[in-house]
């Protein structure tokens, strides 16, 4: 597999980081570089968040260190009542030490501005984020418990990520995913990366949408886009294949997509892997994922067959389809199955 160029290695960071002096009278260690970075691609997190991302789930580590990083200006908080989380952001300062210190080789060059600009957002902007990073740190702490994978990039700033699909015959559309997901697996075997897109529904969008955007997925994969992503001819998409997580709110509505994408043209079977909010965040590496072609064997000769429900005109809820497909489909974990 091939490895997009990336944010600077731990090592780097270090050595960047010591060649700082002081600031404000705190002596800034490798783990702060990763939060700063992951505060600039996430705009915002909870100290829920940052504890499971980058201090292995211990809160008040996190808390303790998040507190000295206020204090030095680098993060800041929103105001929030008592009863809400607290959401942390990344200050003009904690800006500008990334900026400074070369921590932002990999975006595009961006005034402080702009990002104060991207700070500004709506109530329910702020709850799609939060739940992207739901998933993050969900899969994040997953991953870090394992002792042969280890998280190579999550990002979740749509910016760094985005890409031009022609899905069909239709014209080329910009997609911006919710995050771009490289998982590194270390073995006896030898090292190997596992490349993800996450997408995290918000219920607001069409079944027809989604299809849609699933079709391009699938386009940027054959058509050799994301090949030359990395840094390789078109016609070598075959060596650089991804999978796409679409991840919902309800069971309900991921079996709604998973008929949908069984239905339409060319017919998506195992690309896309598809599960719920509650399942990933309770447990992201078990088996919680279900691919159409997992549905569509799940109800092939029973009234719930695709084929069957499909040709309805009208959609109506089905809450015995839920249970059945519930204790029948086949479930896939994400790093333990179609490795």
């Amino acid at each position: 597999m091939f490895i997009i160029p990336h944010r600077a290695t731990s090592s780097d960071e270090r050595a960047i980081l010591s060649s700082m002096p002081n600031n404000n009278s705190i002596a800034l260690q490798d783990r702060d570089a990763k939060l700063l970075r992951g505060l600039f691609d996430s705009r915002l997190m909870t100290l829920a968040h940052a504890a499971a991302i980058f201090f292995d789930q211990r809160t008040e580590a996190a808390k303790k260190r998040i507190q000295k990083l206020k204090a030095a200006g680098l993060v800041g908080e929103r105001a929030r009542k008592a009863y809400e989380p607290s959401i942390l952001f990344l200050t003009r300062d904690g800006f500008t030490l990334l900026r400074d210190r070369g921590l932002l080789h990999d975006v595009p060059a961006l005034a402080w501005s702009s990002l104060e600009n991207r700070l500004q957002v709506s109530d329910l902007t702020l709850k799609h984020e939060l739940e992207v990073l739901d998933v993050k740190a969900a899969l994040s702490a997953g991953i870090s418990a394992t002792p042969t994978h280890s998280v190579a990039e999550f990002t979740t700033w749509p910016l760094l990520s985005q890409f031009y699909a022609s899905p069909g015959s239709g014209s080329a559309v910009l997609v911006k995913p919710d995050g771009y997901i490289r998982f590194r697996q270390e073995d006896d075997d030898g090292t190997f990366e596992h490349t993800f897109f996450l997408e995290v529904d918000r219920s607001t969008e069409t079944v027809d949408t989604l299809a849609r955007r699933a079709l391009c997925y699938l386009d940027y994969y054959q058509s050799g886009g994301f090949a030359e992503r990395g840094g390789r001819p078109r016609s070598e998409f075959k060596d650089f294949p991804f999978r796409v997580l679409m991840v919902f709110k309800t069971a309900e509505r991921r079996n709604n997509i998973a008929e949908r994408l069984l239905t339409q043209r060319p017919p998506i079977l195992t690309q896309v892997w598809l599960s719920t909010l509650k399942e990933v965040v309770a447990n992201s590496l078990g088996p919680i994922w279900v691919r159409p072609r997992d549905y569509r064997e799940a109800t092939d000769g029973t009234p719930f067959t695709v084929a069957a429900s499909s040709n309805s005109k009208v959609y109506r809820r089905q809450h015995d389809r839920q249970e059945f497909i519930e204790s029948n489909v086949k479930k896939l974990r994400l790093l333990a199955d179609g490795q």
